[in-house]
């Protein structure tokens, strides 16, 4: 499903929140009652509200050092990066997770000081673009008491105002708009949750900012859609209050999630297929999640109900007066052990289930998540288990590689969506054009092929890998890919090792593996 191009920002923002003046009392009231305090009374209460908010909206500054998807020895070139971030409880600051992963340095700095404090990361979801950061002085908190978070959805049409540090200035910045539209929708990296659209002016600097109505943080701003004008999005205070909840461990595990194939029940033909009435609606189950006889799903159930909610022909619940979200919302809520409660119908016979919404859903081709990425070096050859991140940059528009690989019967590309057959599978590939080295002379460079077997031994995964070369007795190794074209690549065992060290020397390389697989290779783990 083709989704609009949105771009992350830090923000920045603060406008004075009027609190109401007080009335005044009839005449004949005020002998026997204290009079109302003057109308210019009620802006120092006012300009309170105010300075709090300014003072718990904070810059966030970060060195970013990415990964060198192609390159893995080493990483992109260092990139200044600034944005916003707001105080919450347990000296705290929230912020989005772009502006912290791959961060070498991170620093904090309040709008009436110059004063950069370094922070570290304590928890992240790349998924939900959260993140929760921690300063080494902890009295910066003492004069900044976290802001008041409210988890309720606002309304459609409620006015808002967003705080941030965008670029264009260096003081905090405020903008106004309303709430336009709330959704569930796909966020990053296959996570799910529902998002706020608002017609504030964000720009680039805003991301980590608070969203304020009347007062209180509804949620914090990540991005924006850049072929519309004042066209931005929040992620609410119900994401955030999950998204804390689950961190308390110290670790971020995930939302559950249903990951069955379902079709809409809106074609007359399909009613009469399934033999049930007029009345009923539903969501069709087109490829459940599980093959297992146990699995509570099977193909063409008709989802009817999630929990006490009825599901209509094309997966909307109603949530409350007013706002109708997809029935897939209410997993978060309803979720107890990993698992929901559900009616459904099947053969016309109507079945209450319990279906499973692991938090973890492992695939065969996964996201980084703000690791980098693991390799090692053969002879000319560097190796490394596949990722989403890698299988992006090869797609890149203009690049012929996807295609190459799709019509050769690469896993890459025919194994995309697949989950893992088995746990640990990986697919590992070369993952950079190969180096210049005599040993390598007469071959195609494999670059972006699949490693089936080493030495007629199939590949697992990247670990697996260089068990086989370290515990190779043979003169030859052979490596073989997994395509209809691939040649396979045969050396001596010995030459490669000597190559390597050649290559690693000439190239400026520091190491042969990355620490994880180094470890592996040298037998100290």
């Amino acid at each position: 499903m083709n989704r609009p191009r949105m771009s992350r920002m830090p923000l920045i923002a603060a406008v004075g929140l009027l609190l109401p003046f007080a009335s005044p009392l009839p005449a004949a009231a005020t002998a026997a009652a204290q009079p109302p305090a003057p109308a210019a009374d009620a802006k120092p209460a006012e300009g309170d509200q105010e300075a709090r908010i300014r003072e718990s909206v904070v810059k966030i500054t970060a060195t970013l050092r990415y990964p060198d998807i192609l390159r893995p020895w080493t990483k992109q070139s260092p990139r200044e990066a600034s944005g916003t971030g707001v105080v919450i409880d347990g000296k705290r600051i929230l912020t989005n997770a772009h502006m912290v992963l791959y961060a070498s340095q991170l620093f904090v700095e309040s709008q009436q000081s110059s004063d950069k404090l370094a922070a570290t990361v304590e928890a992240v979801s790349p998924g939900m673009d959260l993140a929760v950061i921690r300063l080494d002085d902890e009295s910066f908190f003492e004069k900044r008491p976290p802001l008041t978070r409210v988890q309720a959805l606002p309304e459609v049409k409620e006015a808002v105002v967003v705080y941030g540090y965008p670029q264009g200035g260096s003081s905090l910045s405020v903008t106004k708009g309303i709430v336009s539209r709330i959704e569930f929708v796909g966020y990053n990296e296959g996570a799910s949750g529902v998002r706020i659209q608002v017609d504030a002016p964000i720009n680039p600097g805003n991301s980590g900012g608070p969203a304020l109505v009347d007062g209180k943080m509804i949620g914090l701003i990540f991005s924006k859609l850049t072929q519309a004008d004042n066209i931005g999005y929040i992620i609410p205070g119900e994401e955030i209050e999950l998204f804390l909840r689950d961190i308390k461990d110290g670790h971020y595990d995930g939302k559950p999630d249903m990951h069955d194939s379902l079709q809409t029940f809106e074609n007359a033909a399909l009613r009469g297929f399934l033999q049930v009435d007029r009345k009923t609606q539903g969501m069709i189950v087109h490829r459940p999640a599980e093959e297992k006889a146990d699995y509570p799903l099977k193909t063409w159930d008709l989802i009817t109900k999630i929990g006490d909610k009825e599901i209509d022909n094309v997966g909307m619940v109603k949530v409350k007066e007013n706002l109708r979200l997809q029935f897939r919302y209410l997993i978060q809520s309803l979720a107890k052990d990993e698992a929901v409660p559900m009616t459904i119908v099947r053969k016309g016979k109507p079945e209450a289930i319990r279906l499973p919404v692991p938090r973890k859903w492992p695939m065969l081709i996964e996201p980084l998540q703000g690791k980098y990425p693991p390799y090692f070096i053969y002879g000319p050859l560097v190796f490394s288990s596949a990722s989403r991140d890698l299988a992006a940059a090869l797609d890149r528009p203009g690049s012929p590689v996807g295609a190459l690989l799709a019509m050769m019967g690469s896993p890459l590309a025919t194994r995309r969506g697949d989950r893992q057959a088995f746990p640990g599978e990986e697919l590992v590939l070369v993952t950079s054009p190969m180096f210049p080295h005599a040993i390598a002379k007469g071959y195609d460079n494999p670059f972006s092929k699949v490693v089936k077997e080493i030495n007629g031994t199939k590949v697992k995964n990247l670990r697996h890998f260089v068990e086989l070369i370290r515990d190779s007795k043979n003169k030859y190794t052979t490596i073989s890919f997994d395509d209809r074209f691939s040649e396979t690549i045969v050396f001596d065992h010995q030459e490669a090792l000597k190559a390597t060290d050649e290559i690693l020397s000439d190239n400026g390389i520091r190491q042969q593996a990355s620490d994880d697989l180094l470890s592996v290779w040298k037998k100290t783990n």
